[in-house]
């Protein structure tokens, strides 16, 4: 059994130590404490991942060491360099590779669907974090003096997920209309959360995926509308009631609340098409994508339930 040391608990740091340690690996969640789904295979730490030389000494003998975290969205600029600086170290130290969950951010806004090849041309705080993360752990790969990937995904859905589409099927299984500044009809990939984990899994474990970044294997762009309404035939719920909120409404917002704030500058996700191109990675991982009917019958499961 191989050591895989997960760093944080979220949701996409769940779905993988479950994964791992239903598959028989030996997994350790480290978080600030001491968190983490619980499994006799799984042991959890409390620790600080940004101290490099305690997270370096838990990483010890490992074959894979995941960055799961995920810091308050308006801390991005102050909490991620320094994380994430520890994490390459460690990894540069113990020679585990480094796995990390990505996002899209760093390519902007974008005209066409993503692929892994689409410039990271970020012009907004979040993207440029995310983009200067990837490059210092590139650079160090190229150097050899780590091995690493990262896996890229949508907005995600299923039971936990943060996004948009999360904070919306809950109101239209109420019945409830929902007002948000978003193009309900534009097309929108969402990335399914069980699919992150076992895109992320199989990046860290086949050397050909070291070394660069991968999207993770989604089902075929929907609107949010089209997602809602399929959510809502499977309760048997009203035909959802989608408004458009007017973009000065979310700036006025944003004043007051800081995760409104943080969404002025991911707005343009959710104006226009947003797709993503996941082959790539069913080609070479032969990971495939979750069908769309059973990610919203099972989200919808995990809401209800």
């Amino acid at each position: 059994m191989a050591l895989h040391v997960i760093v944080g608990a979220g949701p996409v740091g769940t779905a993988t130590a479950r994964l791992l340690a239903e598959r028989g690996e030996r997994v350790r969640v480290v978080t600030r404490r001491g968190t983490g789904p619980a499994h006799p295979a799984i042991e959890r730490i409390a620790a600080d991942a940004a101290d490099a030389e305690r997270l370096t000494a838990l990483t010890e003998g490992a074959a894979a060491l995941y960055n799961c975290a995920n810091p308050a969205y308006h801390r991005w600029p102050l909490d991620w360099p320094p994380l994430a600086a520890a994490l390459l170290t460690a990894a540069e130290r113990t020679g585990a590779v480094l796995a990390t969950v990505g996002n899209l951010y760093g390519y902007g806004p974008v005209d066409a669907p993503m692929t892994e090849a689409t410039p990271l041309a970020a012009t907004g705080t979040k993207g440029r974090v995310r983009n200067r993360m990837w490059a210092d752990a590139l650079a160090a790969h190229r150097a050899g003096r780590a091995r690493i990937t990262e896996v890229r995904g949508s907005d995600y859905v299923g039971a936990e997920g943060t996004s948009l589409a999360m904070m919306v099927l809950p109101r239209v299984l109420a019945g409830q209309r929902v007002f948000l500044p978003v193009d309900w009809d534009a097309p929108h990939t969402w990335t399914y959360i069980p699919d992150v984990a076992r895109t992320l899994v199989a990046a860290a474990t086949d050397e050909r995926a070291w070394g660069r970044a991968w999207h993770v294997p989604s089902a075929p762009a929907v609107s949010m509308r089209d997602l809602a309404g399929r959510a809502a035939a499977l309760v048997g719920a009203p035909a959802p009631r989608l408004t458009r909120m007017p973009y000065p409404v979310l700036w006025v917002a944003g004043l007051a609340n800081p995760f409104a704030r943080e969404l002025r500058e991911t707005a343009y996700q959710f104006d226009r098409p947003y797709v993503l191109d996941s082959t790539a990675a069913t080609a070479t991982l032969g990971v495939e994508a979750t069908p769309l009917d059973r990610v919203v019958k099972e989200t919808v499961a995990a809401l209800r339930g």
